[in-house]
């Protein structure tokens, strides 16, 4: 049988970065676990799902074979959530993929798929709420945001259209959580804004962009969470429990 092409899957690399990371929480443990993935897919004969499935599911069965040489500790989650409810959170609400192709790249039926994802989601919804620092300089966008935020749970800290606001902010209120972009128009720089910030606290960061693939280069210092605009609570659920259960920062 023939392999997947090269070329084919060096394209898909942005989104499998994206899943890696988060599902690692981490930025270098991620591109490692897709590099392994990688080197297996390459050297297996063409699978019967579509190069882009191919690849999720084989960083899905490499994590699996080895979760401990690949997970951080998550003692901060505020509620449990398995593994394969995790993965199929992030496949389903971060990556797009239907219940069947989601069930495909965890190497589960149907059934199976359907109940665990509706237990993952019933668990991040009984997450605790943290305190949200917005940066944004879109005022619709950050009305938009603010909605998204509270309908998870979540309390706004505040809302940040530049760099100055935002160190403000994070200095008065001490956020749980940032939720960043990264063009600021005239406001500046969002991953400056981070920069400054962690330089005085220890706090996880989730970058928002409507370009993810400019940010999962592979290149150092960046994130381990990306959302992409535009996205839906479930996403938002999903990235703010990694972020906060690793405490990672980018």
């Amino acid at each position: 049988m023939n392999q997947i092409s090269r070329d084919r899957l060096l394209r898909l690399l942005p989104l499998a970065r994206r899943y890696a990371r988060a599902l690692v929480g981490d930025q270098a443990l991620g591109d490692q676990l897709v590099a392994t993935a990688l080197t297996e897919l390459l050297e297996s004969p063409a699978p019967l799902a579509s190069p882009r499935i191919a690849l999720y599911r084989a960083i899905t069965l490499a994590f699996d074979r080895n979760p401990g040489a690949w997970r951080l500790e998550t003692t901060k989650a505020p509620t449990p959530l398995s593994v394969v409810g995790r993965q199929l959170l992030l496949l389903t609400a971060l990556e797009g993929l239907s219940v069947s192709e989601a069930a495909l790249a965890t190497d589960l039926f149907l059934e199976q798929a359907e109940h665990e994802l509706a237990s993952a989601r019933d668990t991040i919804r009984a997450a605790a709420s943290t305190n949200i620092l917005i940066i944004e300089d879109e005022p619709v966008i950050a009305i938009d945001i603010e909605e998204l935020v509270q309908s998870c749970g979540h309390r706004v800290a505040g809302i940040a259209a530049s760099e100055t606001e935002a160190i403000a902010i994070a200095s008065a209120q001490a956020p749980g959580l940032i939720l960043a972009d990264i063009n600021l128009g005239r406001g500046g720089d969002g991953a400056r804004a981070v920069k400054a910030i962690r330089a005085e606290r220890n706090v996880p960061v989730i970058f928002v962009t409507a370009y993810p693939e400019r940010l999962l280069a592979g290149n150092d210092a960046e994130p381990a969470f990306v959302l992409t605009k535009p996205f839906d609570p479930m996403a938002l659920a999903i990235a703010t429990y990694q972020a906060v259960a690793t405490g990672v920062l980018p």
